[in-house]
């Protein structure tokens, strides 16, 4: 689901970034930019949980 968020963030991100170019507007520019690495650091985040979650469930059946 945070794999999802990150991909939307990352789109809405590129798109504000490109209407900052069309419309030479410097802070919708940065707004995107920033859209962007806030979706890829959420994408991070997920995969990073994912390997925890991995890593304990494979405990489980250690038992």
């Amino acid at each position: 689901m945070a794999d999802e968020k990150g991909r939307t963030d990352k789109v809405k991100g590129k798109a504000k970034e490109a209407a900052g170019e069309v419309t030479d507007d410097e802070e919708l520019r940065r707004e995107g930019k920033t859209d962007q690495a806030a979706g890829t650091a959420k994408e991070k985040v997920d995969k990073a949980a994912d390997k925890v979650k991995e890593t304990f469930k494979g405990d489980e059946n250690d038992e």
